[in-house]
């Protein structure tokens, strides 16, 4: 077995956002029942050893919406639940916030007491994986579930032909808009809600923002952030879209971004702050920061959204108003390319096969099980990663992220040197709402930063 390897201090990664969440304290649960007729399909982490008594540690962001108000305790029924199943599986429970469970997990998979099982994003899973520091999950996906998955969602689970997260929950990354707003102005008719697929031009979104400046004015328009790199998928993806281009190319080897069209649209954010239609300070705004606006009814856009934010966000709304989906504008009023949220579960591989077993045998009772599947599944807010599994909402919102899944496009995530190219965008965006560089300025310092960090990953990955 591959031991975890100590002393890496620097891992970064993708984080869903929402209102930050208070940790909870470690859950203990090993309820010894019956076992449930609410079986999983499969079995495939069972062994030999299995009726063995075994306890790990899994540490959860706020991936389930939390139950009766309080955090983690969603989390405790799946774990009663699967000890119905496998009562002599100890699962030590530890809720991890998103501000302050990246560190958290630097600081545990230094010191060599990184837990058994984690549900996250790829961007931290492929970067562990990266780094031999998980156990690979291969034998537990059966061919069924693999050819239900689309290979996209696979590509952002492996490092070659090794599994490293699990793919459980998705959904596109797109804008809203508060549809309240554009009924109270009388403009409804500038949204493309009457439109099957909701796409539309960047002079159509620029009409829209006007008509709030014009009859709203108490309203922002639309918002920017640049604060840090959390939620950067929606900064990049806005400024791709708004100017037809991608973030990398299409095998991940080198920066795309960097070109006229979205120079231009990068130029028009810094010249929409001037304008007021576009919030003012996004230089020392982060993402949370603008949602809140959104939330709080003062902002008519907002750039990094869900369907799993828009579930989360029922509760944390400062006033009534109906957030709608949409995708994001393209120049020319062609397909949007979104980036997909993906959740999903992955091992750490910390030398005990038993826990690793054990660690499977949770993976696939919260994504498999007959009855918890489904229930999981509604619990996070997202859409199922297979294609056979749809329908869980009666929602027109859900239904329209359902359909959008067609204009979804591969995440950056997995390229080689990812944890260092998100660090270069958001200075560079930065200096250009400060007026420090122009657009393609700023997008050309950090096409040659990023394309430095992918070579020099490259280059470390065949060593």
């Amino acid at each position: 077995m591959r031991v975890m390897k100590k002393g890496l201090m620097t891992i970064l990664g993708v984080a869903l956002l929402g209102m930050q969440l208070a940790a909870c304290g470690n859950t203990n649960t090993n309820t010894k029942t019956e076992p449930s007729n609410n079986a999983n399909q499969t079995d495939p982490a069972a062994t030999e050893t299995a009726a063995k008594p075994v306890e790990i540690t899994w540490w959860n962001f706020p991936t389930f919406q939390a139950l009766d108000g309080e955090v983690g305790k969603y989390e405790k029924e799946i774990i009663a639940a699967f000890n119905e199943k496998y009562p002599e599986v100890k699962v030590n429970l530890e809720m991890i916030t998103f501000e302050g469970g990246p560190e958290k997990l630097n600081v545990a998979i230094a010191s060599n007491t990184a837990p058994d099982v984690i549900y996250d994003a790829p961007g931290r899973i492929i970067d562990w994986g990266k780094k031999d520091l998980l156990a690979p999950l291969n034998d537990m996906v059966t061919d069924e579930v693999k050819n239900d998955i689309s290979p996209a969602f696979w590509k952002q689970s492996s490092v070659g032909d090794q599994i490293y997260m699990y793919p459980i929950n998705t959904a596109p990354f797109m804008m809203a808009v508060n549809k309240t707003i554009f009924e109270e102005i009388g403009a409804l008719d500038l949204l493309p809600l009457g439109k099957e697929d909701r796409t539309w031009t960047f002079e159509e979104y620029k009409k829209a923002l006007q008509a709030v400046k014009d009859k709203a004015p108490d309203v922002i328009p639309t918002g920017f952030f640049a604060k840090s790199q959390a939620g950067d998928q929606g900064t990049r993806a806005y400024i791709a879209n708004l100017g037809v281009s991608r973030f990398l190319n299409e095998d991940n080897s080198a920066v795309a971004i960097n070109t006229d069209e979205a120079a231009q649209a990068l130029d028009w954010i810094v010249q929409a702050t001037k304008d007021k239609l576009s919030v003012a300070g996004a230089a020392s705004l982060a993402a949370a920061d603008v949602n809140d606006l959104f939330l709080q009814g003062k902002l008519a856009f907002t750039l990094n959204y869900s369907a799993v934010l828009k579930a989360q966000n029922v509760s944390k709304k400062m006033v009534e108003f109906e957030d709608v989906l949409l995708p994001f504008p393209t120049l020319d009023g062609s397909e949007p390319k979104l980036e997909p949220y993906l959740g999903g579960m992955a091992v750490f591989n910390n030398g005990d096969e038993d826990k690793i077993a054990a660690s499977k045998k949770l993976i696939d009772f919260i994504a498999n099980d007959a009855v918890y599947g489904k229930k999981n599944l509604i619990q996070t807010g997202g859409l199922s990663v297979r294609n056979s599994i749809t329908g869980l909402y009666n929602d027109p919102e859900y239904t329209y992220a359902e359909y959008a899944r067609k204009f979804t496009t591969d995440a950056p995530t997995i390229a080689d040197g990812y944890a260092d190219i998100r660090t270069f965008w958001f200075p560079e965006l930065q200096r250009a709402l400060i007026g420090g560089a122009t657009g393609k300025e700023a997008l050309d310092s950090f096409a040659e930063k990023a394309n430095e960090a992918i070579d020099k990953a490259k280059t470390a990955s065949k060593s």
